[in-house]
């Protein structure tokens, strides 16, 4: 075979057989000889696995225990994590109000990652197969993993603030990925950075935001553009005269320039069939903010009115809403629940976001155009007390296997050093 485009009928039966593969066995396909590694590696193939992986989309879940409270009260861990998977429910409307399923083990990953409860000192994200940690406290190094394989690389030294925000973004065009990271501005290190991973020496670069915020969300890539949410009210914007005190920033990946949108309120984002959709209940309370108080903080009720709002024209502030009055009282706040994202046709994924033994996990499926709830018990996670993170419309993607940024399977058990903070970078806010 002498291109990619040059497959014979044998070979072309030989791919369509392997596409339906895991990405795990298709890389020890790639060993067999040179003419298969050339035939796994051909752009045929990769599209080829794509559209089948993509017609198969699932649920990746995260898990690490939990370990014991820490000097502010969080929950925190150094453990082991692991990676379960499971297929996503297309319909979730037209099945049985009670299902139970179980839950695939992939692989454990035995990095030493600082994890802790909180969008200030740890972060996480998921981009096109690739999952994202950094643990900012103790452990500040940038790692990316692939669930399926184990391969993961561990991005260049950056030293930060121990509060710090950073994201995990795609360019679909150019097929880079890079991670972004907005410094905390009220802590020594004031500026933003950026690294393209995979490059053959990737370096950090300092780059520029306009705006002046302190960030109020995890983020969401939609085309090529991420989405977060930023709180302005204790930052000097003199020059955009803001009505609100929250503004939706967006990031172009591959020009790297920022421009943003005010909001009314504070709001989740996610990714609803392809553009940018905020989801809030009533009684939300960002509980990062400059303002909060937890005396003011609304407790969940059984009653709780939940708003859906996507965005139709980015040009004139067109946005179709949705609202839903909520009566299932096992589901939000009282379980501690999260917005998981949103599945490609549209139904609003809600996760628990803590495992117990001897109680049920649920994942919830939202409709909100069709307004159906579907409850999904999952089961398989063993006997520890554990944090889940989890990711909607997973799948393999082969093509990740020939970027130079996989290079390592399983890394080492290496405790990291605890450096002592010093009283110059203790700016923790009174509120």
């Amino acid at each position: 075979m002498k291109s990619s485009s040059l497959i014979s009928i044998n070979d072309d039966l030989i791919l369509e057989i392997l596409s339906r593969l895991r990405s795990k066995s298709v890389a020890k396909f790639r060993c067999v000889s040179k003419l298969w590694a050339s035939m796994l590696c051909s752009p045929y193939f990769k599209e080829l696995f794509l559209t089948r992986s993509l017609a198969k989309p699932r649920l990746l879940l995260a898990i690490v225990e939990k370990g014991e409270k820490d000097s502010y009260g969080e929950d925190t861990s150094k453990g082991v994590w692991r990676f379960f998977s499971l297929p996503q429910l297309l319909n979730p409307y037209e099945k049985s109000s009670n299902l139970v399923a179980g839950a695939e083990f992939h692989l454990k990953f035995p990095r030493l990652i600082y994890h802790i409860r909180n969008l200030r000192y740890f972060q996480h994200g998921y981009n096109s197969g690739l999952v994202y940690f950094y643990g900012s406290r103790y452990d500040n190094k940038c790692v990316i993993c692939n669930p399926n394989t184990g391969g993961y690389t561990l991005l260049p030294h950056l030293k930060r603030y121990r509060k710090t925000y950073s994201f995990f973004v795609f360019d679909p065009i150019d097929k880079q990925f890079k991670v972004l990271f907005m410094a905390y501005l009220s802590g020594c290190d004031r500026n933003h950075k950026i690294l393209t991973v995979g490059t053959g020496d990737m370096k950090w670069r300092t780059i520029k935001c306009p705006l002046r915020y302190e960030v109020a969300s995890e983020g969401v890539c939609i085309n090529g553009v991420l989405y977060y949410l930023a709180e302005t009210s204790a930052w000097d914007n003199d020059d955009y005269a803001l009505k609100f005190d929250y503004s939706i920033v967006c990031f172009d990946v591959r020009s790297e320039k920022f421009t943003f949108f005010e909001v009314e309120r504070f709001c989740r984002l996610i990714n609803y069939k392809g553009k940018l959709g905020v989801v809030y209940f009533e009684d939300d309370v960002d509980t990062l903010s400059f303002g909060y108080r937890r005396l003011h903080h609304v407790e969940a009720d059984a009653i709780n009115r939940l708003h859906v709002w996507v965005l139709e024209d980015m040009e004139i502030q067109e946005w179709l809403k949705y609202a839903y009055t909520w009566t299932d009282d096992i589901f939000f706040r009282r379980r501690q629940v999260y917005i998981a994202g949103a599945t490609a046709s549209g139904e609003i994924v809600f996760s628990m976001s803590e495992y117990t033994p001897k109680e049920p996990f649920y994942v919830f499926y939202f409709n909100p155009e069709r307004e159906t709830l579907q409850r999904v018990e999952i089961q398989g996670f063993g006997e520890d007390v554990c944090s889940v993170y989890t990711y909607v419309n997973h799948v393999e993607d082969i093509s990740v296997n020939d970027l130079e940024l996989l290079k390592s399977v399983h890394p080492p058990l290496v405790e990291p050093e605890v450096e002592e903070e010093s009283d110059s970078e203790e700016e923790e806010e009174s509120e």
